[in-house]
């Protein structure tokens, strides 16, 4: 019989970590209003600011769905921060990309950030290593020496 993980450190840390992703996402939507952004909105423009890339790729990366990328990209669009172009490799694809004003707005937003711009910097890049395999086994995920 499984024995119930409801002790008091088991809570304490799930408690945190739910901390953590409010507090960097809270910090995320503040900057973004100070641009009339939504958070969504915002993150997928510092998305972009790294490479520019199709639609299914930025579902994939913020986990939600194509259509929610397709409205959110439009409405950067029409506010000029973003544009779609045919993708070099397969000009079948099309590519959101930033345009000067969008690259602009996502360095002002990065610039803006504190703890969701680095949450992690307080912390040795042992520490970071130890936590990522951490999460990663909490995740089920298979650990950098699997195998």
């Amino acid at each position: 019989m499984a024995t119930s993980r409801t002790d008091p450190l088991t809570l304490e840390v799930v408690e945190l970590i739910g901390t953590v992703v409010a507090r960097y996402y809270e910090e995320y939507d503040e900057a973004a209003a100070a641009h009339s952004l939504t958070g969504a909105q915002a993150r997928v423009l510092g998305l972009l600011s790294l490479e520019p890339m199709p639609m299914r790729r930025i579902a994939q990366k913020l986990k939600c769905e194509p259509s929610n990328v397709t409205g959110i990209v439009d409405r950067l669009e029409t506010r000029g921060l973003v544009e779609r172009r045919p993708d070099p490799a397969d000009r079948r694809v099309k590519l959101a990309a930033p345009t000067e004003l969008g690259a602009r707005t996502a360095q002002q937003l990065r610039d803006s950030l504190t703890f969701a711009r680095e949450p992690l910097a307080e912390l040795s890049d042992e520490d970071r290593t130890m936590l990522r395999d951490l999460l990663r086994r909490m995740l089920g995920e298979p650990g950098p020496s699997a195998g």
